[in-house]
């Protein structure tokens, strides 16, 4: 009876020892994860603002234009409002068709302004979305990151990776 106790505590044991083996991972290796902060990036780089600043030089003259035709048609409506009452009632009208059709111009002409802004804005962001990426593949490949989030909820400072990443953006110049 003690030889079948000793052979049961052997079996035991050897179950034990082989779950311990089953359980233990071969290679243990910690994930490497970093996170970037896009909108940072997008705010506060050099290509970023160098694109900004393209955009602005690019959509200046338009914008003047805008203003000067939103102030052309505030004057007009100021001074119908002044002159209407002693107004003829087909100058009156004349005016009114005048100021409508210049505001209509203004609404016209301050929507494709919009548009267009809106495309350069997308395109130029884009271009800089697209560096942005390339450095950021590159750090994950030297740093041998095995996974980098570009928006999360919450990102602790010791995996935030954007400095890095804006500081080879800046480098790169424009």
């Amino acid at each position: 009876m003690a030889s079948l106790q000793v052979s049961r505590f052997y079996a035991v044991l050897a179950l034990c020892g082989a779950a311990a083996a089953w359980a233990a991972p071969v290679h243990a290796q910690e994930a490497r994860i970093a996170a970037v902060n896009s909108e940072r990036i997008l705010r506060e780089s050099q290509p970023a603002k160098a694109a900004q600043s393209k955009l602005e030089q690019e959509f200046s003259k338009r914008d003047k234009e805008l203003q000067d035709l939103a102030n052309r048609v505030k004057s007009l409506a100021e001074k119908l409002d002044k002159d209407g009452p002693v107004l003829s009632e087909s100058e009156r009208a004349r005016r009114q068709r005048e100021l409508a059709d210049q505001d209509r111009e203004f609404q016209r002409k301050q929507r494709e302004f919009r548009e267009d802004l809106n495309q350069r804005r997308n395109e130029e962001l884009g271009l800089v979305l697209e560096r942005a990426n390339r450095a950021i593949r590159q750090i994950a490949e030297q740093r041998k990151y095995d996974l980098i989030v570009q928006e999360a909820v919450y990102v602790s400072p010791r995996i935030d990776i954007t400095d890095e990443v804006m500081k080879s953006l800046n480098a790169g110049g424009r």
